[in-house]
């Protein structure tokens, strides 16, 4: 047995060894650090110190052997690096840690090594060490020492463990299978004397958080500690209150804090002045505290990070003051505004409904942009290249996600008139246009973001596939945008047919641009019998296969271009007597018409579809009610918007476009007890969508009648009584056998288009599901349409790094009595998957299938269904575990004959891992990657 004893019998060897120097991990300063110890002290770090316990580990292992000597110290260097890196990689700044986690760590670090003779004799001797503790140590000893506390002034006072204690209990109060004891006891491990007041609030959040693996629960006890310390931050700085018990002191100041919050905001310019007239009073009065219970740890660590008004870097906004603020914004312009307020607030603080990102960074404040997503055309000149560039450049700096069409721009080697010289084409420009979203980050909120979409037959187009390749011409690569095909019907008809595909440069076609379907084709190979007779410049012809492959080749490699349908886009545009659909957005989900004078514009919002699902079944009457509101605000978005370009006002009134989505698909799923592969969720994605759809033209109807239509509906397909599911018949038309979809419908369709004809409709669109990459966070749902990535992993994103676990795994789990922790160690081992684990039965391996676990056939079934009810289109990521050339080429073929207009991310599973985090471990490691290739989140429309 390892003991003090026999450590001491081998004393020799260890001196041999500890002599050498020490690991110490590359350029890391260690002085920075600080451990406590168990008695509550500090001392300085010393890396020495972790190398003499492994030492002595391993001697006692496998004794004095001289041989052996120099094997055990490169062992134990290498293993006192690991140990060092998993403690300081979240704390590059200095910080503590406690004895305990350093101590954890060295038993990760000899498990993961394999050296599990040595790790048992580790722990071992760790549980004999503690035993001895505990045996010399008196009952007094063994309380909570005296902890002095460090106020921001330099003040100390004695840490009042009761008032603590309470804080704990009530953030537990409610919820099953938490306890407050085990989150008081592992933060109480991680103070000492004389820790900073506001580094007590975070132990005891971080103390929950590391338990949310072993249960789900404990995230909405780490969210309620969270929000302790959030609730004290605000009223501190607005002198309501020093001292705060979550939630009784709250409700009480509740009423005052609203009042003084937005006047103390409007004074430092960070809101509006014309929020203050509103009655204050009565909206204080409409607000429910009780709803602060329904966020996740994610969720509001997400909105303290980056969405609350904040003053030098101190929040002074709670979230029902924060979702009230968004509705008082968005009712500004209303008659009744407080009234509307409340029914806004009433439905962003119940999740039921969430308005995109920019509409909640940026409601109620001095410029209030709040539309997601702009549409350019470039021109082909130089002045309208960098008119466009300055364009991005003022839509990207307040939060705008863009997508720009660069098919007008000439080609490579075409001629350029006014110089008698030769064009550089369409990639220097692009790059151009990379550094710009670099520079400007939407306004220091996140990343700036722009994908390129250029069509098929550019000349450009194989240097345009390059673009995002790691190898070649930095000058013609731009790594930090996106870029999209727009890829014509014609085209995948010539692959189908494995025929010749003829690249031209625009200024020689100039019409081709603003042509689909039938007269694209005809005017296209008119063009390419003009190639033929020696009256193109500049043109080449490729085999279309080879093109298509090169196609898929680069989105499997680079993850770009995207693959989106420029002829779907164009047939079923609803406001197609007035513009042609050039490009997508940002994240591929809105269509919309652009020209030089007309900056498309969309504003986004998703109802949480998991909300209304009630007794197994789609709640209708209260989805209707939901998008009624919804609509409503999304409305409002139009008219209360800061523009900061006269081209995107223009558009927006004149045809005032929105994006009503959804999100929670996966969670409706679950909770309607269906597996995502299979044909029972094809067809609620049939019949939820329409659901929505119906509701939604039903609800811009009913605007129409109330404010009246938008300006350029008389020529519309709506004013001809064209509805989504009528101009996917007119597409099977022109594409015959080429389109093979589902045409089936359960809802009154006729008595609405009746009054959609009679009265009109007040969006020219209604309808786009985007990737709701934030506000699902907020809301603690599943993203958009997606299925499950996996049911256990670390989620990294700007916020930082938190354990995700299914809920609903969690609950099945516990029902069959097999969730423990084991099976928390299985579903690391397993990177979040249940499939080989042999306990779990198969209906539930069927359930809970993870993403890359999936045929994505399953997802364009399902996104087919929902295409047909929609005017717009869908952010629809592909999964593909272990892609080959002939599944690409499948899939995406599927995706187009199934009637899809876009596609978004091709996501391929790179190397993955699950956090192997032990309870009293608050370092989390790398979070494990969704895709080899690309960012899993898309945060620029939501």
């Amino acid at each position: 047995m390892y003991s003090e004893e026999n450590v001491q019998n081998i004393a020799p060897a260890i001196d041999e060894l500890i002599n050498l120097k020490p690991a110490v991990s590359d350029d890391l300063d260690t002085r920075k650090y600080e451990v406590i110890r168990r008695n509550g002290t500090l001392t300085i770090y010393d890396s020495s110190k972790i190398h003499v316990a492994l030492t002595k580990a391993f001697l006692a292992v496998e004794g004095n052997k001289a041989a052996a000597s120099r094997r055990i110290h490169d062992a134990v260097a290498e293993l006192t690096h690991q140990v060092e890196r998993a403690l300081f990689r979240r704390m590059p700044d200095g910080g503590t840690i406690h004895i305990e986690d350093i101590q954890d760590q060295v038993e990760l670090a000899l498990m993961r090594g394999t050296y599990h003779k040595v790790a048992r004799a580790y722990v071992l001797y760790r549980a004999e060490r503690s035993k001895k503790r505990q045996n010399s140590q008196s009952e007094a000893m063994q309380n909570v020492p005296i902890i002095h506390v460090t106020a921001e002034d330099g003040s100390q006072k004695v840490l009042d463990i009761d008032a603590i204690s309470q804080i704990v209990n009530e953030a537990c109060e409610g919820l099953n299978d938490v306890d407050a004891e085990r989150v008081l006891k592992g933060a109480v491990k991680n103070l000492f004397d004389g820790i900073l007041e506001k580094e007590v609030a975070t132990a005891l959040t971080m103390s929950a958080r590391v338990l949310i693996e072993h249960e789900p629960n404990y995230g909405y006890v780490a969210a309620r500690l969270l929000l302790n310390s959030i609730s004290k931050e605000a009223f501190s700085f607005l002198d309501l209150s020093d001292e705060v018990i979550l939630f009784e002191n709250v409700q009480q100041l509740y009423g005052e804090y609203f009042e003084a919050y937005i006047n103390t905001a409007v004074d430092l310019e960070l809101l509006s002045p014309e929020l203050k007239h509103f009655d204050l009073q009565m909206l204080a009065k409409a607000i429910d505290l009780k709803r602060d219970y329904q966020f996740n740890y994610l969720g509001i660590q997400t909105l303290y990070d980056r969405y609350f008004i904040h003053s030098d870097e101190v929040r002074i906004e709670l979230p029902q003051a924060f979702f009230m603020r968004v509705a008082m914004g968005l009712a500004m312009n209303e008659i009744h505004r407080e009234e509307k307020a409340i029914e806004f607030y009433h439905l962003l603080s119940s999740f039921d409904f969430m308005c995109s990102t920019p509409t909640l960074f940026n409601s109620g404040t001095l410029r209030p942009q709040l539309s997601s997503c702009y549409l350019t055309t470039v021109p082909d000149s130089l002045e309208g290249i960098y008119e466009s560039l300055r364009d991005n450049a003022l839509l990207s700096k307040y939060a705008g996600g863009l997508g720009n069409d660069w098919t007008p721009v000439r080609g490579l080697g075409s001629h350029i008139k006014g110089t008698n010289g030769k064009s550089q084409g369409v990639i220097p420009f692009l790059k151009v246009v990379n550094d710009t979203a670099v520079a400007v980050n939407q306004g220091g909120k996140r990343k700036g973001a722009v994908c390129a979409y250029l069509e098929t037959w550019h000349i450009d187009i194989e240097e345009f596939l390059d673009l995002r390749k790691n190898t070649g011409d930095e000058r013609r690569r731009t790594h930090d945008m996106n870029t999209a095909n727009w890829v014509p019907d014609l085209f995948m008809e010539r692959v189908s047919a494995d025929q010749q595909w003829t690249l031209f440069s625009p200024e020689e076609v100039p019409d081709l641009h603003d042509l689909s379907g039938e007269k694209f084709k005809t005017r296209y190979e008119y063009y390419e019998q003009l190639a033929d007779a020696g009256e193109m410049t500049v043109f080449k012809r490729v085999s279309a296969q080879t093109l298509w492959r090169k196609m898929l080749g680069q989105l499997f490699e680079t993850g770009h271009p995207w693959i989106t349908f420029k002829d779907p886009c164009n047939i079923r545009y609803t406001n197609q007597h007035v513009g042609v659909v050039h490009s997508s957005n940002l994240c591929t989900e809105i269509t919309l018409h652009t020209n030089e004078k007309e900056v498309a514009v969309c504003n986004l919002g998703s109802v949480n579809l998991v909300q209304h699902i009630d007794d197994g079944k789609l709640d209708m009457a209260k989805l209707e009610k939901t998008i009624s509101t919804a609509m409503r605000m999304l409305d409002n978005v139009i008219e209360y918007n800061y523009y900061a370009i006269p081209a995107a006002r223009n558009s927006n009134h004149k045809h005032r476009p929105v994006g009503l989505g959804v999100m929670g698909f996966q969670d409706s799923l679950y909770k309607l007890n269906i597996a995502y592969a299979s044909e029972q969720a094809v067809e609620f994605a049939d019949r939820s969508m329409e659901a929505i759809s119906y509701f939604t033209l039903k609800s811009s109807n009913a605007l129409a009648k109330e404010r009246g239509s938008y300006s350029s509906y008389k020529g519309s397909l709506w004013s001809q009584g064209t509805l989504p599911i009528d101009s996917l018949k007119v597409m099977q038309q022109q594409r015959g056998d080429y389109l093979q979809v589902d045409f089936s419908e359960s809802l009154d369709w006729e008595s609405l288009r009746e009054d959609i004809v009679n009265y009109g409709m007040r969006n020219s669109n209604c309808l786009a599901i985007a990737p709701t990459a934030t506000i699902s966070n907020i809301c603690g749902v599943s993203q958009s349409i997606e299925p499950t990535y996996q049911n256990l992993f670390v989620k990294s994103n700007l916020s930082g790094e938190f354990i995700v676990i299914n809920p609903y795994l969690v609950d099945d789990l516990k029902a069959l009595k097999i969730w423990d922790d084991v099976m928390v160690n299985d579903l690391k081992y397993f990177d979040g998957s249940i499939q080989s684990i042999d306990r779990i039965p198969d209906e539930l391996k069927e359930k809970y299938a993870t993403a890359f676990e999936i045929d994505s056939r399953w997802l364009i079934e399902a996104a087919s269904r929902r295409q047909k009810w929609l005017d717009q289109s869908q952010s629809l990521n592909l999964y593909l575990a272990q892609p080959s050339g002939r599944q690409l080429d499948q899939l995406y073929k599927l995706a187009w004959v199934r009637g899809l207009k876009t596609t978004y991310y091709l996501r391929t599973l790179g190397a993955t891992h699950v956090e192997k985090s032990v309870e009293n471990n608050t370092q989390m490691e790398a979070a494990p990657k969704v895709c080899s290739i690309t960012d899993p989140d898309c945060e620029a429309c939501q």
